[in-house]
């Protein structure tokens, strides 16, 4: 019996890749920062929102598929960009991007993959992004956009929330860190988990040996212990509006800002021509008194919604998150370590797993509102307390 056959939701799937992963990784991928309020603060915001059963409304025809940027999907979610998925599964992004494109939903490559846009390109091309960290040297960013562009991939999205290297003690701790050096602590993390040494790491090490950031530009293209320069030149604290000036008349596709949370830089994000933005507050991974990005969703939607394409990003764990979040106006959710948890237990069949589960309860709680299509989800699936009254009469 596979490990997946146990799993019924996301939470079980995390469950079992704390089982798989060594400690590090899990608490990588699993974590957040500091006290980890943000983190916690998501999923709360999510729960306290309560729908209304809508009763004898015929929903025998309802699907979840969506049109996003002219084009149908399969659901209105879609991979958000993680760059731990290649530690989590052997090229773990491929698997990841297979399962995507199997299920019909966008699938998000990061700067920092350890699978190239290339291959990924060559055996997983559905709705292909890439996530752009901007490089201090600002060169080395317009190279990758060159290449993203080169590779066919669809849309650009510009991470601007992190400025400066986020603040996680429990990496440190862990003694996973980069330039990556292997503690005893460490190496004794992976000796408890066999699994994974030999199908993860020794199949890197038989073949291209130490995991790489395959998507760096070609003078950092090297393993991850190898540079104790590289978070040097990745610096972004100079990241600047210009900067998304100069992004824009280079990329001739569809381009995002990920990370944007104020109703005045969402204003910002449209007069400089951007297609869209993600209200993100990285899953609680940065800043920790980030405000929960389902809460700051309406405000946004409302000013931009009919300008640019809004979706939104941190604490997605359940279908019917993203009936809420597209009630509050976002057109599409992207979903990070709900289908990383998958990955780590089964690969591309884990990243399904999780892909489906998501997929199915999101369908299930359409029936229950009574809505058959994904744009008859508006606020009057809301309980009418307060909050919902407010942005109702606004």
């Amino acid at each position: 019996m596979s490990a997946l056959d146990d799993c019924y939701n996301v939470f079980d799937l995390r469950d079992a890749a704390k089982r798989k992963l060594p400690k590090a990784m899990f608490e990588f991928v699993d974590r957040s920062t500091e006290d980890e309020v943000a983190l916690r603060n998501n999923r709360a915001a999510f729960e306290k929102i309560k729908l209304r059963h809508r009763s004898l409304v015929d929903v025998s025809g309802r699907s979840t598929k969506t049109t996003l940027f002219g084009k149908e999907i399969a659901a209105p979610m879609a991979i958000a960009p993680t760059g731990a998925a290649g530690l989590c599964w052997y090229e773990g992004e491929l698997e990841l991007a297979k399962a995507a494109a199997k299920m019909k939903i966008p699938f998000t490559l990061a700067t920092g993959a350890m699978t190239s846009m290339e291959k990924i390109a060559k055996e997983a091309n559905f709705r292909l992004w890439f996530q752009l960290y901007v490089w201090k040297q600002r060169e080395l960013s317009y190279q990758l956009i060159e290449r993203a562009k080169n590779n066919g991939f669809e849309a650009l999205i510009v991470t601007t929330d992190t400025i400066v290297s986020p603040n996680r003690e429990y990496n440190a701790r862990n003694g996973l860190q980069l330039p990556f050096t292997p503690t005893v602590r460490f190496t004794m993390d992976i000796m408890q988990k066999p699994g994974w040494f030999l199908n993860v790491l020794m199949k890197y090490l038989t073949t291209i040996g130490m995991p790489r950031n395959e998507n760096y530009p070609e003078p950092y293209r090297r393993n991850i212990g190898a540079d104790p320069f590289r978070q040097e030149v990745m610096r972004q604290d100079s990241l600047n509006w210009d900067d998304v000036k100069i992004f824009r008349d280079k990329w001739p596709g569809i381009l995002m800002l990920k990370g944007i949370n104020r109703v005045d830089d969402a204003l910002k994000a449209v007069s400089a021509g951007v297609d869209g933005i993600v209200v993100s507050n990285h899953g609680g991974r940065n800043m920790d008194s980030a405000a929960a990005t389902i809460d700051m969703l309406p405000e946004i939607a409302e000013a931009v919604g009919d300008k640019i394409t809004v979706l939104l990003d941190s604490g997605i764990r359940r279908g019917s998150d993203i009936v809420k979040a597209v009630a509050r106006g976002a057109k599409c959710v992207l979903t990070g370590r709900a289908t990383l948890y998958g990955t780590a237990v089964g690969g591309e069949a884990g990243a399904l797993k999780a892909i489906n589960i998501i997929r199915t309860e999101m369908d299930k709680t359409m029936a229950y509102t009574g809505c058959n299509r994904v744009d008859e989800i508006t606020t009057d699936i809301f309980f009418a307390d307060r909050e919902t009254n407010r942005m109702a009469a606004s």
